[in-house]
């Protein structure tokens, strides 16, 4: 028995389908076909993204997967994302892309064939059912495929069946270092972002700049909730969901003390009018692009004078790290600069003895930023020498957001400075002279914060 025909099978709500009504279910339907001019988003730019892979590797074959579903509870799945060199590569970016399968076939000394095995539109005559009656695939239950043909024309790529791929046995034996190159190579392939992927980006800037929006004016509700928290996130993902794919990563709403969690995102806390709000969030495209931007609010509307204390801290802390992003630069340039500001204040302060040595990193536990692209954390799998330890190139997008996390139960801080949690992050794409701002629309400085949560507020 086939997987298809095995789940037609097993289902556990399933109804029993008589002949006469498989017979019935197979007739009367009207031609629906894709429109001819249908392309991916990034229909033009795939072709060289796949050229420069192909140069890579001559003569090898690549197998590029989207990924597989993956269970959430008993028959329900996790919502897809494919993998982000598969949609990097092919320009396919939905929840219909489950099991489907890249490969870059060798042709010839130098070249390679891309091909496409996918999943197609499952045909509704001769007695096929499985769009009617397959719950994890069936048309009627999750929606409508492209045929192979309407496949390939909204890709560029010669596209076949996934019952076709045979790889399996062709792989069993292959060389886990090579998989480990090539995951290398993809990551690296895309450190330099091209002008469609930085326009992509910016349009997730926009949208999370809206989004932030929207949760300043949905504070007076949110104070008044029990679980605020939460209400911030869904306010934010609202907004992500109407304007793009969803949220690019887990939304981090965090007040009062739960901002020294790096990442919080249980997200069930109150809301104090007296604490900071500490909201990291982005907005990812429908193309996958995601934005990463935090804003540390005073949940009054004014920040008291030691959040501003604070504040202003981590605010000349990022001023130094951007003034620091440059073609050529060190990528760890922009993290030593914001850091030495750190620890120069904290010493200030009298909470450290001196600035020098890492003992300021008891209060700012991780780096100040990351690349930023089809990941919240781009191009992780990069080797050091092209990423971590290399240099700045016109072209990368990435954050810059160092912070403070002054734990409540740290004996070693003044009392009024505990439990006060600070990270200020943007998105910058560097440039041939330094760094453009991307997410400049969103202030970031006291009296500028203040300000506009005024004017959203009494609006």
């Amino acid at each position: 028995m086939s997987d298809a025909a095995a789940r037609l099978n097993i289902g556990s709500h399933d109804l029993p389908v008589s002949a006469e009504l498989s017979r019935f279910m197979s007739e009367g339907w009207a031609a629906s076909p894709l429109p001819d001019s249908a392309r991916v988003a990034a229909h033009a730019v795939t072709p060289a993204r796949r050229a420069r892979l192909s140069a890579r590797f001559p003569g090898e074959r690549l197998i590029i997967p989207a990924g597989e579903l993956s269970v959430r509870s008993n028959d329900c799945d996790y919502r897809f994302r494919p993998h982000s060199a598969y949609a990097w590569l092919t320009g396919l970016t939905g929840e219909d892309q489950a099991g489907h399968v890249l490969v870059l076939e060798p042709a010839g000394p130098h070249g390679h064939e891309a091909v496409l095995y996918l999943r197609p539109r499952s045909p509704r005559a001769d007695g096929g059912e499985e769009f009617y009656r397959d719950r994890r695939y069936g048309e009627f239950w999750v929606g409508r495929r492209p045929d192979l043909a309407e496949a390939e024309r909204l890709t560029g790529i010669r596209c076949a069946h996934l019952d076709r791929i045979g790889l399996l046995d062709a792989a069993a034996g292959r060389d886990a270092s090579r998989d480990t190159e090539l995951a290398a190579a993809l990551a690296e392939l895309r450190l330099v972002k091209d002008a469609w992927e930085v326009a992509q980006l910016q349009l997730a800037v926009d949208h999370t700049t809206a989004g932030f929006e929207d949760v300043v004016r949905a504070l007076p509700r949110a104070l008044a909730h029990p679980r605020g928290e939460r209400w911030i996130e869904g306010v934010f993902g609202l907004r992500a969901r109407a304007e793009g794919n969803g949220t690019g990563y887990e939304t981090i709403a965090a007040s009062g003390a739960h901002a020294c969690v790096l990442h919080w995102i249980r997200n069930d806390g109150p809301l104090d009018r007296n604490e900071l709000l500490l909201l990291d969030a982005g907005v990812e495209t429908d193309t996958l692009y995601t934005a990463d931007i935090t804003r540390t609010l005073p949940l009054s509307g004014r920040f008291s004078p030691v959040q501003r204390q604070v504040y202003e801290l981590v605010l000349a802390a990022q001023e130094a790290g951007m003034a620091a992003l440059r073609p050529g630069a060190s990528f760890r340039d922009f993290h030593r600069a914001g850091m030495r500001v750190i620890a120069e204040g904290l010493a200030e302060w009298g909470v450290l003895k001196d600035a020098e040595g890492d003992l300021h990193r008891r209060y700012t536990l991780c780096s100040s930023g990351h690349m930023l692209g089809l990941d919240v954390h781009d191009c992780a799998k990069a080797r050091a020498e092209t990423y971590l330890d290399g240099v700045l190139e016109e072209g990368q997008v990435l954050t810059v957001e160092p912070g403070l996390y002054l734990q409540p139960d740290d004996l070693t801080l003044p009392a009024e400075l505990r439990g006060i949690g600070v990270r200020i992050e943007d998105d910058l794409v560097i440039t041939a002279e330094g760094a453009r701002l991307m997410s400049g629309a969103l202030p970031r400085t006291v009296a500028g914060i203040e300000e506009w949560m005024g004017n959203l507020l009494e609006g």
